[in-house]
């Protein structure tokens, strides 16, 4: 059908109709999800990507993105690893605390370590989030053929809805609408599986880091050690993390398990012998 401007969208036969979908499309309601003809793109939510980060960035409770699928995977990639290292960094709080009760006028001997760099260069943090990528990752490729042949209909329904009869058009919303129900159950249930398997392994994760952390003040005498996560500034020479890594990466080896390739981690420097005012 074309007009004085050029070809006109493809509307629906009834008008009170669209404009109901329509309605529901804005305030969010329960066909939100469906395919809507007036205009709009095809299934304004089923459009974000159901790749593996981006999955794990939508259960940590991130607002769903509307825009590219490209841009969202990488934003998705650093969202998932500022969510696991914020469990880690509760996890390492609650597994070492405050390690020794300093005595009256002590000096206290203080760490901090980040919980980011445990979790991306420790070979235990990297076979973990590798494993996942692994046993989820032929799922995701369905999900993702799914959500394409979908689209794919849509933009055919787009193009040749004018020359259609009622008939053929009102199959083909059908099939777009049972398509779009049978995508989001199976993109549900791919989100639940992985927030079940992601606890599980961050439980075991925690455990790991922690009692490494805990192992490494003790042996140093450190009477206190904090995460970066809730500390504004310190110094670089307050930094246990190279040597906890060195630790988990002997503790790998010393497994049997080779670690993942990489830069050795450093020494750290000398603790700073605190100043008295």
């Amino acid at each position: 059908m074309a007009g004085a401007t050029g070809p006109l969208p493809v509307q629906f036969r009834r008008a009170a109709q669209r404009q109901a979908r329509r309605r529901r499309d804005h305030l969010g309601g329960r066909d939100r999800g469906l395919p809507v003809l007036g205009g709009q793109c095809f299934l304004r939510e089923s459009s974000r990507p159901v790749g593996f980060y981006a999955i794990l960035r939508v259960q940590a409770c991130v607002p769903r993105a509307r825009s590219g699928s490209q841009n969202n995977c990488l934003r998705g990639r650093s969202s998932v690893k500022r969510l696991i290292s914020s469990q880690l960094a509760v996890g390492l709080i609650a597994a070492c605390g405050a390690l020794a009760a300093v005595p009256a006028g002590a000096e206290p001997k203080i760490g901090v370590v980040d919980p980011q760099r445990l979790l991306e260069e420790s070979p235990q943090g990297k076979a973990m989030l590798d494993a996942m990528r692994t046993e989820f990752a032929p799922r995701e490729r369905t999900l993702q053929a799914q959500q394409q042949a979908l689209k794919a209909k849509q933009d055919k329904l787009q193009k040749d809805g004018a020359t259609m009869t009622d008939e053929q058009r009102t199959r083909a919303e059908k099939e777009l609408r049972d398509g779009a129900r049978d995508f989001e159950r199976a993109r549900s249930e791919f989100q639940d599986d992985i927030s079940a398997r992601r606890n599980e392994e961050m439980s075991r994760l925690q455990k790991t880091l922690g009692e490494e952390v805990r192992t490494y003040a003790k042996a140093q005498s450190f009477d206190v050690v904090l995460s970066t996560e809730g500390v504004v500034y310190a110094a670089p020479a307050f930094d246990i993390t190279p040597a906890v890594l060195a630790a988990l990466q002997a503790r790998n080896a010393a497994s049997g398990t080779a670690p993942p390739a990489g830069k050795p981690a450093p020494q750290p420097a000398l603790q700073p012998k605190p100043q008295t005012h």
